[in-house]
């Protein structure tokens, strides 16, 4: 499990298209649209993934996706190993914050969680 932020990117002047002769130019000049963030989830061995885009990156956010990951995508599974960095929100403390504490509990006793060095990326 990953996520990551995203500018939302748009060009200033649009781009002229290729013409025969002629290269595609496109100018460095953006404007700003905001941000948004993507988590991703992937089972490489089964060639599966889930992408959600969401506006913000909240714990609330966090356990919303590790619920649907479970209940949605896993809902025969006893355990699911997550492995993802250490980030302050992908805490198990973030669905007791989320959730009622029974939801919270069940769904944190199906998880197996394993974090990545902190500075290994």
């Amino acid at each position: 499990m990953d996520e990551q932020p995203i500018q939302l990117l748009d060009h200033s002047r649009p781009p002229e298209p290729m013409k025969l002769g002629k290269i595609h130019r496109e100018d460095y000049d953006y404007v700003r649209k905001g941000s948004c963030s993507l988590f991703m989830f992937t089972e490489p061995l089964a060639g599966w993934r889930h992408v959600h885009v969401s506006e913000r990156r909240t714990k609330a956010d966090w356990a919303e996706q590790v619920r649907e990951l479970l209940e949605d995508h896993y809902p025969e599974a006893k355990r699911v190993r997550l492995v993802m960095d250490n980030l302050n929100t992908h805490a198990i403390s973030s669905l007791y914050e989320t959730f009622p504490p029974e939801r919270a509990l069940s769904l944190a006793k199906r998880l197996e969680i394993h974090y990545t060095p902190k500075h290994g990326s």
